[in-house]
């Protein structure tokens, strides 16, 4: 039996329909809304969020690290992936302030 991935573009999570930044991938039997931590890589603070979320954090210092590497050559700001880690970062402020006072700020 193989575990497919399936895209997700919203998320249901405490009663309230979510739509996420940009697609994340997910494996069909991972539930979403459990909790997991994830921890900030300079305090070394952790905190709680559901795995949808920690997706999304994932992706933001995923596409950070892209854009910056993309920066050194096209020159500061260049990257279009900044896009994405800005998309990210208001999504987070907005479902999330608490972790992202924690994660990314």
């Amino acid at each position: 039996m193989t575990n497919k991935a399936i895209k997700l573009k919203q998320v249901e999570y405490k009663g309230k329909k979510i739509k996420l930044p940009f697609e994340i991938l997910s494996a069909t039997s991972r539930d979403e809304t459990a909790e997991t931590k994830a921890t900030n890589r300079f305090s070394q603070e952790s905190i709680s969020l559901p795995m949808f979320a920690n997706s999304i954090y994932q992706s933001i210092l995923f596409n950070e690290w892209h854009a910056t590497q993309e920066d050194t050559q096209l020159g500061y700001g260049a990257s279009d992936k900044w896009d994405k880690v800005r998309k990210g970062l208001h999504w987070f402020r907005k479902h999330f302030a608490k972790q992202y006072m924690v994660l990314l700020d």
